[in-house]
């Protein structure tokens, strides 16, 4: 493999090319891939081949299964979303997760043909829960496929819809709060549950109660850049940081000044936390505490996110809150956006228990 300078839109449209631009051209970006237009593809082929005992990848529709099915009478999970946000959806099948991911294009929602084969393909008798992040494309075709699974073959099917992002109520992308980061936390908990046998009302009972009690907020410093043009996805001077960013590129709340990781973390907490406190979630029990992840979203170094996990531990220690579980790393990036999202979960005895329950994901692994 090369690496390869991707240019905006000439007259034919964008170009990938190999080796040095053209004297005159202007090289946006570069990148390690082949073609623009097999991106998705070559990046599943190298997943399969990566994780040959744990995945069956589906490359004519772009569908991630794990390998080792579940027992006949459980409960499968699916999920999906536009590529580009790696390790999710594709990383978080496996035991303990996801039983398939349906892998749409970069940026670009799963078609409802894909929701059905993988609901058909995973299906053990006892239903298949669907966890859909909340963008216009995604609901819009997971609910279209679940009709479909319906009138077919008559496959119950449930759906959790994740919405937990505090920066904006609607985006070019949605209508309600955006669906991001509580999505890995809905994923790894209710993927617990169902791994114990519970009927599908209760599985997708829990997803609910996770994505209630949860709520995200991210940052950027740099934007990203899509394969199919070549450009950044906004204009961010280098002084100048995005507070609120989505997943897919798009801008957030407001612009300011480039500032120290204390400031940063201090953005981020105070609206997450003043949400959080104020919800009325259903619980098993009292809370036992957050589950907390700062999330990388692409081009941003494990030194950096531990910097600033240490700032946010830092601040929910003064704030009274505990933090019973953490994860930091990437876990639902944007291409090669730099920045960090924060999200936070109140969690019970029992949403903890199935968060320790063991998990063997590419992306995600304990307990085995």
């Amino acid at each position: 493999m090369t690496c390869t300078d991707v240019h905006g839109p000439g007259p034919l449209g964008p170009l990938a090319v190999r080796g040095a631009p053209r004297r005159g051209s202007v090289s946006v970006m570069k990148k390690l891939i082949n073609s623009v237009d097999s991106v998705v593809t070559d990046a599943l082929r190298g997943m399969a081949a990566a994780h040959p005992h744990e995945l069956d990848v589906d490359l004519d529709q772009h569908i991630v299964y794990r390998r080792r099915r579940k027992e006949k009478g459980k409960v499968a999970i699916i999920s999906g979303g536009g590529s580009g946000h790696e390790p999710l959806h594709g990383g978080f099948v496996g035991t303990g997760m996801l039983d398939a991911a349906c892998a749409g294009e970069i940026f670009t929602s799963p078609v409802p043909d894909q929701v059905v084969a993988a609901t058909a393909a995973v299906d053990r008798g006892a239903g298949v829960l669907h966890i859909v992040k909340n963008y216009t494309g995604d609901v819009m075709n997971f609910e279209m496929a679940a009709e479909i699974v319906d009138a077919d073959s008559g496959i119950q099917v449930a759906s959790v819809v994740t919405n937990d992002d505090v920066a904006v109520e609607d985006s070019l992308y949605t209508a309600g709060r955006r669906g991001v980061g509580v999505t890995v936390m809905v994923e790894k908990i209710a993927g617990a549950a169902a791994e114990e046998g519970r009927p599908l009302d209760e599985v997708a009972g829990i997803a609910e109660r996770v994505n209630a009690a949860g709520r995200s907020m991210g940052m950027a410093l740099t934007s990203c850049t899509v394969p199919a043009n070549g450009k950044p996805s906004f204009d961010l001077p280098a002084d100048e940081m995005e507070i609120g960013i989505g997943i897919h590129g798009e801008p957030g709340r407001h612009r300011e000044k480039v500032a120290g990781a204390a400031e940063v973390a201090e953005r981020l907490v105070t609206p997450v936390l003043a949400e959080l406190t104020e919800l009325e979630t259903p619980a098993a029990g009292p809370d036992e505490g957050v589950i907390a992840m700062v999330n990388g979203m692409g081009a941003t170094p494990l030194l950096e996110l531990y910097l600033m996990y240490g700032e946010i531990a830092r601040l929910l220690e003064a704030a009274g809150i505990t933090v019973a579980r953490n994860l930091v790393g990437n876990y639902i990036t944007s291409l090669d956006m730099a920045g960090c999202s924060l999200t936070l979960v109140r969690a019970d005895a029992e949403l903890l228990r199935l968060w320790d329950a063991p998990v063997s994901t590419p992306g995600l692994r304990w307990g085995v």
